[in-house]
């Protein structure tokens, strides 16, 4: 029998890549809304570079850093990231496909990557479960600091990679408001 949320799980980035080609092509860009949009996008890639800075994958349940907070902060910082875009984006459209493609997939991949850390971590998990919330963050931090950010760990995760694919984006964006004020 297949965990709860595989189907989701599995067609969470095949469904991506062409939403992404949608969105930019309903783009209408404007330098206000790259400034804008641009910025609250980097909010989002300093949440999910903070939280890879903290993530042993494999080695250990992450409690430090943001996961004092929210049990997933890559997620929470993904989510950021693209309502960033959809500003950047200018366009309504784009911000309901993003929304819907959020509400559709990352429901069901948070509750599927917690069965997984259950099943891995038991009590431990549990009581971190009962402390933190899955999502959206508290406000005080659910325990004290028990370890610094790691740049290692950063680079380990390959962080690096959501801001390589953040600046791409928003140079697609520029790009797409360039040619639409050129060619309309």
């Amino acid at each position: 029998m297949k965990p709860p949320g595989s189907f989701l799980v599995r067609w969470r980035v095949p469904v991506g890549y062409p939403l992404a080609v949608i969105c930019f092509w309903l783009a209408r860009p404007t330098v206000a809304s790259l400034i804008t949009g641009g910025g609250i996008a980097v909010i989002g890639l300093a949440v999910r570079g903070v939280a890879a800075g903290h993530l042993r994958k494999g080695e250990g349940l992450a409690t430090s850093g943001p996961y004092r907070r929210t049990r997933n902060p890559l997620y929470f910082g993904s989510a950021i990231l693209a309502v960033g875009f959809a500003v950047a984006a200018h366009s309504w459209t784009v911000m309901a496909l993003i929304l819907v493609y959020m509400f559709a997939f990352y429901p069901a991949v948070i509750r599927r990557e917690e069965i997984e850390l259950f099943a891995r971590y038991g009590a431990e998990f549990e009581e971190f479960s009962q402390r933190v919330p899955a999502f959206w963050p508290r406000i005080t931090p659910a325990s004290p600091p028990a370890q610094g950010f790691s740049l290692a760990l950063y680079q380990r995760n390959r962080e690096y990679q959501a801001a390589l694919g953040t600046m791409v984006a928003l140079a697609l964006l520029v790009l797409r408001m360039w040619f639409r004020s050129r060619w309309g």
